[in-house]
């Protein structure tokens, strides 16, 4: 009963959100904290810097653990790596199902993974690509399963919990054209196809994207284990592909600004006991980004 209220509320705050009077005082609000936030945005390096205009630019930047060269990166992916064993391939044994996540107790025995997502250095690639403070959205741990299921997420649909939602995603075994790879439609056709669709929300088939896109322009991420990938889902239609060959082990980190356009956005899935174990010797901005509510 309590999420179907939800949904019903989240609808009808939806709604209110389309109205052209309330949309144009949220894009002014919204534009004013970019701009005074804009001096207080994190110093990167060279390289960080140019990932970041390459999100902005393409919506997707494909890179990998040792690249990034992260210290934590050796345990997080040793640590994930034994998750992911322990991840069985059925859980309600329901034709429909098509992913398995790692569940609550299963993360908070293996936490090395729900800290990496608050490592400081991603943190402020992440603010520099939002432009405003991170609220850190939660971690994902998910095998999906080879089969021809197709609903959902491994539908083409944008992400539209905030103005820019940034996702990183990490792959735990390669993964190649048959094994289930993050597809997206680079973001100079994004806003065309949309617009040509008449999208508002919701999960788009590839027969219908088919009529207004040729395939030929919809671009696989494909990768070793350890592969990296940022994404700017508000700003690409996006879907994991259906993997076909084999299961796809893979974690992704949701982020958004602390002032979601959805207000009552949020995906942790820990309770409050849980994240302030986890968080206990952070440092106060990255206890900031898991209880941002708190701030907002």
């Amino acid at each position: 009963m309590y999420i179907l209220v939800q949904k019903a509320r989240n609808k009808i705050i939806r709604k209110l959100t389309q109205i052209p009077f309330v949309q144009a005082k949220s894009e002014l609000v919204y534009q004013t904290a970019l701009n005074k936030h804009l001096v207080n945005l994190p110093v990167l390096s060279t390289s960080d810097r140019a990932l970041v205009e390459t999100i902005k630019r393409d919506g997707v930047v494909i890179t990998s653990l040792s690249a990034l060269g992260i210290p934590s990166n050796p345990r997080f992916f040793q640590v994930a790596k034994k998750l992911k064993s322990e991840i069985p391939k059925s859980i309600s044994g329901q034709k429909n199902e098509f992913v398995v996540h790692a569940t609550s107790q299963q993360m908070m025995e293996h936490p090395e993974i729900f800290l990496w997502g608050l490592e400081e250095r991603l943190l402020n690639i992440v603010e520099n690509y939002l432009g405003l403070p991170v609220a850190y959205q939660g971690v994902f741990f998910r095998r999906d399963i080879a089969n021809e299921v197709a609903i959902k997420s491994r539908l083409w649909h944008i992400d539209l919990e905030d103005r820019k939602v940034l996702k990183i995603i990490v792959y735990l075994n390669d993964v190649n054209e048959d094994g289930g790879p993050f597809q997206y439609i680079p973001q100079s056709l994004t806003s065309t196809v949309a617009r040509s669709l008449k999208y508002r929300s919701g999960y788009i088939r590839d027969e219908t994207m088919q009529q207004v896109l040729s395939p030929s322009n919809w671009k696989s991420c494909t990768g070793l284990a350890g592969t990296v990938i940022f994404a700017a889902t508000s700003s690409i239609f996006h879907r994991g592909k259906t993997p076909v060959a084999d299961d796809r082990f893979a974690v992704f980190f949701d982020y958004t600004s602390r002032q979601p356009k959805h207000q009552l956005y949020s995906t942790l899935s820990l309770n409050q006991e849980n994240l302030l174990s986890l968080v206990n010797n952070l440092s106060k901005p990255q206890k900031d980004c898991v209880f941002w509510q708190q701030h907002n």
